[in-house]
């Protein structure tokens, strides 16, 4: 009878300790947090280089841009949510690659033609962008991927779905 009294007094103490135990996170090693670091920095420049590619950099070379071409509101309004989206996902990779001193020193000198893109989402969907506009995409874009490669973390198109883009 005693032991169950004991039983029956630990038991929410157990429980209480249980519950704090799945509650609490385990904190990463460095080194798992580099390799996320890495991870993350390829995934979110993956989709921003597939999504400048796609919606911006392919259409204009095909001259969906143009004034009177067939399509034309369509593509632009595209390429404005896929400025918006890589722009987005260029900033998340910067900030990525803070977690690895390797992809760091490469991406540093990067952050101010990452920023200079901001308003191009929206000056591509009012048909605004030209030649200089596009370039800067696509220039950023190399840049990025060659950081990468540089640090070890290889960066390729990956397309995002029509339904990441709109967020």
């Amino acid at each position: 009878m005693g032991e169950l009294a004991a039983l029956a007094a630990a038991e929410p103490a157990a429980a209480e300790a249980d519950e704090r135990a799945a509650v609490t996170p385990s904190p990463s090693t460095s080194a798992e947090k580099q390799k996320f670091a890495k991870t993350r920095f390829v995934a979110n420049a993956s989709l921003a280089a597939g999504a400048t590619y796609q919606w911006i950099v392919k259409p204009y070379r095909e001259g969906k841009f143009k004034k009177g071409a067939k399509g034309r509101t369509f593509a632009l309004i595209k390429a404005g949510l896929a400025g918006a989206f890589a722009y987005n996902r260029l900033k998340a990779a910067a900030d990525n690659a803070k977690g690895d001193p390797l992809l760091a020193k490469a991406v540093a000198p990067l952050t101010a033609g990452i920023e200079s893109l901001k308003g191009l989402g929206s000056k591509l969907r009012k048909g605004q962008a030209g030649d200089a506009d596009i370039s800067s995409f696509d220039d950023v874009i190399n840049s990025v991927k060659e950081a990468g490669k540089s640090a070890g973390a290889e960066v390729t198109n990956k397309v995002p779905s029509a339904s990441q883009l709109g967020g």
